[in-house]
């Protein structure tokens, strides 16, 4: 099965395209506040990769290929629980190589195991508040033994596994099987994508008379949202967004991004020459998302990191914003979209998602030594705190400044 790409070369979207406004506004004015740095959690190691995280109003938890999985008081930076003392004694890989993007409303999420930070053999339910492993499941079994990298997402009650192994639902309070995906035909090579709500599957059938579709899934129920016939296989190298759904797909012909409808065609985005990525360049950055009907995301342009916003009913790039790094609002968070300058003084920005204007909220430190915010690695909440997480060991693991 296919797996999730991290960036996608996108074609100009050819004709009626809305003006594009480019919002430059100048940040270099002083913000009314101030912030300075609380405490710094050192990277594990300098080969460390961050695989995901979860912020509660009192911990950080962290999950990274060197460091496990361990939780920190937002208060000092303390270490509050390691998932070691629960897994340790498991006999399976202890390595977390995928970990939901949210929690549930009972404050559980989902971590997937292995022996490395890109195979899993086995997932996992964990309390956020305990690191306490409530149940699990194998990720492998005598049809297929071999580790595969696997995704994992929550829609309330309900995981769905995305997987070369496995793509299904289970019941986050008990893990018991809610569905699993079934194929059109005996003889069916399938590939599958995954975000939250919302699952893609592009499928090779030889025993059916339609041989190449393209389907997406309600990740909650397995039921079929939409099926679309295609001409030849589909690779859905990014999902943007799950409800609109809006994802990169490529095919022998084309590259596109589209809003796709109920039928599985819909409008394409006004991309133009930039590449849409993920911020940090790991499966851990969950920064792009909707602002009404804007969505806001990474992207590159000429090789340079920007944000791009994107009118999602017509299609139009609304403005591009150079030198910045895309923030996740935490829960409870205003519905801004919130950035930190990677250029000249840093400073945490909010920048209004219709008309691209930016507003400098506080000023932070420079640092004395590489500036490494990027999108995806950083968390503002509700009370302007920012926390820096960084996707490689190279730049050290987590800051918090207030």
């Amino acid at each position: 099965m296919g797996r999730i790409g991290l960036a996608l070369a996108v074609l100009a979207a050819a004709g009626g395209a809305a003006a594009v406004l480019l919002k430059q506004e100048a940040t270099a004015t002083s913000a009314s506040k101030e912030l300075t740095q609380v405490w710094q959690i050192p990277a594990p190691a300098a080969d460390d990769a961050l695989i995901g995280s979860w912020l509660t109003d009192k911990l950080l938890i962290r999950a990274s290929s060197r460091g496990g999985l361990q939780a920190y008081h937002l208060t000092d930076g303390k270490q509050a629980w390691n998932a070691a003392d629960f897994t340790g004694s498991a006999g399976r890989g202890t390595v977390p190589c995928a970990m939901s993007p949210t929690l549930s409303a009972h404050g559980i999420g989902t971590v997937a195991f292995g022996k490395d930070g890109s195979t899993c053999t086995w997932l996992a339910a964990v309390k956020a508040s305990t690191g306490k492993i409530l149940w699990s499941t194998p990720l492998t079994d005598a049809k297929h033994p071999t580790a595969a990298t696997t995704s994992t997402y929550l829609q309330g009650d309900v995981v769905t596994i995305v997987g070369e192994n496995f793509l299904g639902g289970v019941d986050i309070r008990t893990g018991s099987r809610v569905w699993s995906y079934k194929a059109r035909g005996h003889y069916c090579n399938a590939y599958d994508w995954g975000t939250n709500g919302t699952v893609l599957v592009a499928d090779f059938c030889l025993d059916q008379k339609t041989r190449f579709t393209l389907t997406a899934f309600n990740g909650r129920t397995g039921k079929a949202i939409w099926r679309k016939p295609e001409s030849a296989h589909s690779d859905v190298t990014h999902i943007l967004s799950g409800s609109p759904l809006v994802a990169a797909v490529h095919t022998a012909r084309r590259d596109v991004v589209r809003v796709l409808g109920t039928t599985g065609t819909g409008r394409k985005l006004a991309v133009g020459d930039d590449e849409l990525t993920t911020g940090n360049d790991t499966a851990a950055d969950h920064s792009v998302r909707l602002y009404g009907s804007v969505l806001v995301t990474p992207a590159s342009a000429s090789g340079s990191a920007v944000i791009d916003g994107f009118d999602t009913t017509t299609g139009a790039k609304l403005w591009t914003h150079h030198s910045a790094a895309l923030a996740i609002p935490a829960s409870g968070a205003d519905d801004k979209v919130y950035a930190v300058t990677t250029s000249g003084s840093p400073q945490l920005i909010t920048i209004d998602p219709r008309t691209g204007r930016t507003v400098p909220v506080a000023d932070l430190p420079r640092g004395t030594g590489r500036w490494s915010f990027t999108s995806g690695t950083v968390y503002v909440t509700s009370d302007g705190v920012v926390l820096e997480l960084n996707a490689l060991g190279t730049n050290g693991g987590a800051r918090l400044y207030r």
